[in-house]
């Protein structure tokens, strides 16, 4: 199986690249992320505070999520009701950076996630895939872009789905949370050592596209 990491911060573009490079190479995606914005929104729906842990760890035997296709777009179930669009709102950032820093809802996760990599030629997106998911992944990369740059994507992004907002929240959000994932204690937002560093601020879509396909494509040849 090949399996492809890529890491990176918020707003790097990783989802629509990953999306882009999976359907041209008939991979399967997973956006890790949307499983944690999921585990984020219940914990917002119950009301618990973003630093409770005990509640939140006590929440997941309540937890079923799955990842589904349909007509070629993923779409993500928490407790069979479909919130890939909730899960999106700049609310849900946040209570999502929070989740991931307690270690039961990563295991939690875990094993869902290396179970596709396990069945499937995948690309998967997140900020510690190649550090602790998928360690051993036939290639790692770390996608950046300036903040700048990655605050009016999804600027851009949130405004063509109606989300009201401002450029300068969108940019306060990103970069606190740029500042949570990176400094917590489990499994930090940071480059495996064996990554290959991926700036795409200059970039448009399809060529981070076609460039990633190469970097898949080298690393798949020299692994035979």
């Amino acid at each position: 199986m090949i399996n492809v990491a890529i890491d990176g911060p918020s707003g790097a573009g990783k989802s629509t690249i990953a999306k882009a490079v999976a359907k041209k190479k008939g991979f399967i995606y997973v956006d890790t992320g949307a499983l944690y914005r999921s585990i984020g929104l219940y914990v917002s729906r119950k009301g618990i505070a973003k630093e409770d842990k005990e509640s939140i760890i006590s929440c997941l035997p309540e937890i079923s999520l799955e990842l589904k296709y349909v007509e070629g777009v993923q779409r993500v179930y928490l407790n069979s009701e479909d919130v890939s669009e909730a899960i999106r709102m700049p609310e849900i950032s946040m209570y999502a950076s929070a989740v991931s820093s307690v270690q039961e809802v990563r295991d939690f996760l875990l094993g869902i996630q290396r179970d596709m990599a396990k069945k499937y030629d995948v690309i998967m997106d997140g900020r510690d895939i190649g550090t602790v998911i998928l360690p051993d992944a036939t290639v790692k990369i770390f996608m950046t872009a300036s903040n700048e740059g990655r605050a009016k994507r999804r600027y851009k992004e949130l405004c063509e789905k109606g989300v009201e907002t401002t450029y300068e929240e969108v940019l306060r959000d990103m970069t606190e949370r740029d500042r949570a994932d990176s400094t917590r204690a489990i499994a930090p937002a940071v480059p495996a050592e064996d990554a290959i560093m991926f700036d795409n601020t200059e970039y448009g879509i399809e060529e981070c596209v076609d460039r990633i396909i190469d970097i898949i494509e080298e690393a798949a040849a020299k692994r035979g």
